[in-house]
């Protein structure tokens, strides 16, 4: 089959958790022989020049040039060179200049009418089978597609006005400035298909696209990845995974203020890998920013024990699936947590300051085996469960197109 792929950035593993989740789902459709190709929205690249080898692009403001994608437009062209240059820059001033970052979270923003023109376009002309429009901030592409014959698939990847609240609640100022259950229900229901990251979310988008069952359940798939024998792991370290995303900032702020003053006197260490670290600043004795990494496993297969104290949020919490998948144990909140098997997790909840410290320091005195981990991920989040659904709604509109 001819796959599209709506999206606004290009699929990476090892940044974000929806970049990570889209290159697994790119590259699991190749592996069934579709074919598909990655229409890039807006101007998101991260350099004038860009290597990508996953999938063919294109886009309304780039072009490919074999495997190198370049900017079309010279507003992209000057988009790419900021980020480039942005980049550059020393830590120190990249977070003075971020300082609005820190009290605002933007959700997404949407594809711009012409944007969208350009894809139902270029669509028009490829003729794909199917479409995937990554989140409901890709829907005005269906608006555009005058085709109701055509099958699109949602990727949800989160339930955005819940998210929302939860953000506004906590006090941070969120982009789009409203964003409603209604709202979100209208840009749900313009795809053929919806695939939800976790259970309870596959329940309530259903329920939100007015009981349709073409909602189907489509988690990120993790790869055991076990620790080597001559690696041991080192007494009361601990590792956290992330990016600068705001829920992930305001968790390691909670984690600063509230949770490592209690452990003060254990011994205790954190290593922090990925943006989140250089986004926070100056860190106190015993915390240290890696930034971004090109392999991770070393760490984490050095770590004791994850920790993941996210108290906003919704989706799936990928970097859990991370450390499980490296054979850590986390200890999360109920935010955390939700979405996840519980059946046999290596997860343990800590809602509060005292219990999280608590929590850390039991673990800690008792090492949890990495086999536990290594078993629930093979159980739960191996291929053939994760894109069971997917898989499910490919074939039936294969069989659509064959009548």
């Amino acid at each position: 089959m001819r796959l599209a792929f709506v999206t606004d950035e290009l699929p990476r593993p090892g940044t974000a958790g929806h970049l990570t989740s889209n290159h697994a789902l790119i590259g699991w459709a190749q592996t069934q022989g579709h074919d598909v190709k990655i229409l890039l929205t807006g101007t998101r690249l991260a350099s004038p020049v860009t290597l990508y080898r996953l999938a063919p692009v294109t886009g309304p403001h780039v072009c490919a040039l074999g495997p190198f994608i370049l900017p079309r437009t010279a507003r992209a062209l000057i988009t790419a060179l900021a980020r480039f240059l942005f980049k550059k820059l020393p830590q120190s001033l990249v977070n003075k200049i971020n300082l609005n970052k820190t009290t605002t979270e933007i959700l997404g923003s949407f594809t711009s009418p012409s944007d969208a023109v350009w894809c139902a376009a270029h669509i028009k002309r490829w003729q794909p089978d199917a479409i995937f429009i990554d989140t409901i901030f890709r829907t005005p592409v269906i608006d555009s597609l005058q085709n109701p014959d055509l099958t699109t698939i949602l990727l949800t990847h989160d339930v955005f006005h819940r998210r929302h609240a939860a953000l506004a609640a906590a006090g941070y100022r969120v982009i789009p400035a409203t964003l409603t259950y209604e709202d979100e229900a209208r840009y749900l229901q313009r795809a053929s298909f919806a695939a939800a990251v976790q259970p309870e979310e596959a329940k309530l988008i259903a329920a939100m696209r007015g009981g349709r069952e073409k909602t189907f359940l489509l988690t990120m798939p993790a790869t055991p990845c076990p620790r080597p024998e001559a690696v041991a792991r080192e007494p009361n370290r601990l590792v956290f995974l992330g990016s600068d995303a705001l829920p992930n900032r305001d968790g390691l702020r909670w984690f600063i203020a509230d949770i490592w003053p209690l452990l003060a006197g254990c011994g205790v260490t954190l290593d922090i890998i990925g943006t989140a670290g250089p986004a926070l600043g100056p860190l106190p004795a015993g915390m240290t920013s890696h930034g971004r990494v090109q392999n991770p496993a070393p760490i984490l297969h050095r770590a004791s024990l994850a920790i993941a104290p996210l108290r906003v949020g919704s989706g799936l919490k990928i970097k859990l699936l991370d450390y499980a998948r490296h054979g850590l144990t986390t200890v999360t909140t109920s935010s955390g947590l939700a979405g996840f098997a519980s059946d046999g997790a290596p997860f343990i909840q800590a809602d509060t300051s005292q219990a999280f410290a608590e929590a850390i320091v039991t673990a800690l005195i008792n090492p949890p085996t990495d086999q536990a981990a290594l078993t629930y991920i093979a159980k739960h989040y191996g291929n053939d469960s994760a894109f069971h659904g997917l898989a499910a709604a490919l074939n039936c509109n294969k069989n659509i197109i064959n009548k």
